[in-house]
């Protein structure tokens, strides 16, 4: 088995190996993974985070080695809170941006390291073993209002809905799943949209049941979600209504309470 990690600022990941492939998911700087399969120039991985299997270009992240893998998998996750910030290569003076959300290997509040080049950060950085507040989850949520919409994105230059709950609560320091299906197995299921609480997570479904949407409730029946764009919006028993267009947009399922 081999092991990779994420150098760059960010990375598509796609269902087939090739470009022209639909992008399911993002790494941002620093995520590891499994490599499962090597086909020319494509790897197909598992990410570390949150088991997601996808294609990346081989060209687009760095091989680690298994004791590296085991390392970052037992150490606290170290999270970039900055929308951007740069990182600057210790010895070689090169600077790197990152964004919201990345993963800072082995940080020791001054430095981080990808197999034995030192990088500075001078950025804020949250720790998955300092668990944050629900009103510092929505004010990590609102760092990405106007974000627009991209599927699969994770970034705040792009990002979809799921991505978007995963990232704040990866910068709260806890870890849910990728997709909004999947975070929906979580929590404590709320009866009605009075007893939410900043921070809990909606979710919404289409004619078949199935799970489309999710986003995250903030106080006095506000929602904020990636549809078009991150916004906020109104939240009742019906869903989600739309100021702007006088609509639902959204049908609510159910409503989670994950801290």
């Amino acid at each position: 088995m081999q092991y990779g990690i994420c150098n760059l600022s960010i990375v598509p990941c796609r269902a087939e190996p090739s470009d022209k492939s639909e992008m399911v998911t993002q790494l941002l700087f620093g995520e590891h993974f499994q490599i499962i399969e090597a086909q020319k120039k494509w790897l197909y991985i598992r990410t570390a985070y949150d088991n997601y299997d996808c294609w990346i270009d081989a060209k687009q992240c760095m091989l680690i080695s298994e004791e590296t893998f085991t390392e970052l998998q037992e150490m606290p996750i170290h999270v970039a809170v900055d929308i951007v910030q740069l990182i600057t290569h210790k010895e070689k003076k090169d600077v790197l941006p990152i964004v919201i959300g990345s993963t800072l290997p082995y940080f020791d509040g001054e430095t981080l390291n990808l197999q034995g080049d030192e990088f500075l950060f001078e950025g804020q950085v949250n720790s998955s073993k300092l668990k944050a507040t629900k009103k510092q989850l929505i004010e990590f949520a609102l760092s990405y209002l106007n974000t627009p919409y991209l599927w699969g994105g994770r970034s705040p230059f792009g990002i979809d809905c799921s991505g978007l709950t995963q990232l704040v609560y990866k910068l709260a320091g806890i870890k849910i799943p990728r997709d909004a299906y999947q975070q929906a197995e979580l929590g404590t299921t709320l009866n009605f949209v009075e007893e939410a609480e900043p921070g809990d997570l909606a979710f919404f479904d289409n004619e078949l049941g199935q799970i489309i949407h999710v986003g995250i409730v903030m106080s006095n029946e506000y929602i904020i979600h990636a549809s078009g764009k991150v916004r906020i919006d109104r939240l009742d028993h019906y869903g989600i209504y739309n100021n702007e267009t006088h609509q639902y947009t959204h049908n609510l399922r159910i409503i989670k309470k994950i801290i």
